[in-house]
């Protein structure tokens, strides 16, 4: 039997070695999937409920693996389903390359069913490459090139194939003219950075007395180095939410996530340091960062295109992180007054304790600080975390500690709802022997969870590991546009738009067979995780909590929340409680319980 055009494209990815597409059926891939039974599912097809989750499924299994992933989906409808996961790829620089189908090449051009101009589609959302093979010979070149782009751009690309063109007999380019060959793999060069530039930085860093640093996913791999650096300039180091997991935050002069989402001391450092050193990080809120004038900054990005951005850097060192900070580190004078040092690290010290009174604050019926704070106490140490985008995503944010070999990640620029759990799914098939966790606000969970938990019922069974743990913040409301609308509109919230049908996530997940639990008591919580992430099967934890529990920013102080409860006396159908829970919440920070009081 003859190879065709689709078993050759599985055989080149095979190649490559991709274990897995993500992806979605439809006649536009026939030939594809034709080609993927005949090749005993190798790759193996893992089938979501919808080609926006397999593309988030892509983009989770990149994250967490550090490698490409692909997705596929069918002509028309199914290629536009696919956009959103393939930018939210394309923000948080993940190599993701989609394949999608199209009608056949006799019917383009005439307004067929299912006809979209795909190349245009994906023009912007694969801008670094978007192809579309017509002929046989095309398609190895067209393929190697999509993942070594993706790979070199950390980026989303695609490759469209006509219905067509899946079902030709396969022919490989020749030694002709017009024909492009093709050859597999790949070796990175580690690039080492400029001898002058890091001479510079140097002279920059070692000038400084109070030194800041910010680092960001770019920084993975390189967490000894930022740690040393850290311990010879007596700086703390501040994470951009993509890079949360990069260092632990047992180190006592982490001063954890920066931003709206960020900790006080981030905020502190940010705002009395004299200078600062930038890793990795495209971090976009500069109203966080120093103020213009009063720090003297270095930043080291891999990418030249994403150097000298967000801040007026003195020195825009292009290079590896660690390398660059290997480099470095010879360079750089100890130094001998710690008094800043002690300042951070006292700062964090005290927001941990600040973090645990909030947490246990009282509220009707759960405080959903306390969900993480109790996750982050009995975390397995190579937990694998996915924290979907609302308030899910401040409690991530702030209460998780990091530590081990824990991950984590979000949608960190795209900040779209509905990842958290093909993120896990996407996790779990990257490393099957690890815990997956998923936070889930209930908008997201309706939104995409629910669906996809019956993608995790057909799967787990085949993971060494089974625990995926869920758990979702019920509180009936889409709780970060309500604080939004509130703090940032003078708004009280308007129910019709906010307000979530009531519906049980538990009972759901009970009836496809996964493990399950509603915990109405806080008081209940240890046991929940306990039982949770010794399971096994995979978990919905259904924790109904206090949508009236404020995600009141660093920034923020008592001036400030008088004002948003101005607004609130508008006509805020949850001001009482609000305004209560706020200020109980504030009162932890600004008067803390001591243990020797």
């Amino acid at each position: 039997m003859s190879t065709k055009v689709a078993d050759h494209l599985l055989t080149r990815l095979r190649e490559w070695g991709v274990d897995q597409v993500f992806g979605y059926p439809g006649d536009g891939i026939n030939g594809l999937l034709g080609a993927f039974s005949r090749a005993d599912d190798e790759p193996r097809f893992i089938q979501a409920r919808h080609e926006e989750m397999a593309a988030f499924e892509a983009v989770g299994y990149a994250k967490f693996s550090g490698k490409p992933a692909v997705c596929m989906a069918t002509s028309g409808p199914g290629a536009i389903h696919l956009l959103n996961g393939l930018y939210d790829a394309k923000l948080d620089h993940v190599p993701v390359v989609a394949i999608v189908g199209q009608t056949n090449r006799t019917a383009m051009g005439g307004s067929y069913q299912q006809e979209v101009d795909l190349l245009s589609l994906f023009k912007d959302v694969a801008s670094d490459y978007v192809q579309m093979v017509t002929v046989p010979e095309q398609l190895p070149n067209v393929i190697d090139r999509a993942l070594r782009i993706a790979m070199a751009r950390q980026a989303p690309t695609a490759v469209i194939i006509p219905n067509d063109v899946q079902e030709l007999d396969y022919a490989a380019p020749t030694h002709a003219f017009k024909m492009v060959p093709s050859s597999l793999g790949v070796s990175w060069p580690s690039v080492d950075p400029d001898d002058a530039a890091v001479r510079a930085a140097a002279e920059i860093l070692n000038a400084g007395k109070k030194v800041a640093l910010l680092i960001g996913q770019g920084a993975r791999g390189a967490a000894d180095e930022v740690a040393l650096v850290a311990d010879l300039l007596g700086a703390g180091v501040a994470k951009a939410l993509l890079g949360k997991d990069v260092l632990s935050d047992e180190l006592p002069f982490v001063t954890g996530s920066i931003g709206l989402l960020g900790t006080r001391p981030s905020f502190e450092m940010m705002r009395d340091c004299d200078t600062l050193l930038t890793v990795g990080s495209n971090f976009p809120y500069t109203q966080f960062m120093p103020e213009l004038g009063q720090a003297r900054a270095v930043q080291i990005d891999i990418d030249g295109a994403m150097i000298g951005l967000r801040y007026p850097y003195e020195v825009n060192l292009v290079g590896d992180a660690a390398r660059t900070l290997k480099a470095l580190i010879p360079l750089l004078q100890r130094k001998e007054d710690r008094g800043w040092r002690e300042t951070i690290e006292g700062n964090v010290a005290r927001w941990w304790d600040v973090m645990e009174s909030e947490a246990q604050v009282e509220a009707k019926p759960i405080n959903p600080m306390l969900l993480f704070h109790e996750f982050s106490r009995v975390a397995p140490e190579d937990a694998m975390i996915a924290a979907d985008s609302g308030s899910a995503a401040n409690w991530y944010a702030r209460q998780v500690r990091m530590r081990g070999r824990m991950r984590g990640t979000l949608s960190g620029t795209l900040a779209t709802m509905g990842p958290g759990v093909p993120y896990a799914i996407g996790a779990k098939f990257a490393h099957p022997d690890r815990p997956a966790i998923a936070f889930e606000g209930d908008g997201a969970m309706q939104m995409n969870g629910l669906a996809e938990l019956l993608t995790v019922a057909r799967y787990w069974k085949d993971w060494t590991d089974p625990r995926l743990v869920v758990a979702v913040l019920h509180n009936n409301d889409l709780n970060q546009v309500t604080w939004e609308l509130r703090a940032m509109g003078g708004t009280p919230d308007f129910v019709e738009s906010q307000a979530l049908p009531e519906t049980s996530y538990a009972g759901f997940a009970a009836s496809i067979g996964l493990g399950a639990l509603t915990v109405t008591d806080p008081a209940e919580l240890p046991a929940a995780w306990a039982e949770a992430l010794s399971a096994d099967r995979p978990y919905v934890l259904d924790v109904h909590c206090d949508p009236d529990v404020p995600p009141i920013p660093p920034h923020a102080d008592f001036a400030q929340m008088k004002s948003m409860a101005a607004a609130l006396m508008k006509g805020d159908t949850s001001r009482w409680g609000v305004i209560k829970e706020g200020l109980k919440t504030k009162a932890q920070e600004l008067f803390p319980q001591r243990d020797d009081d």
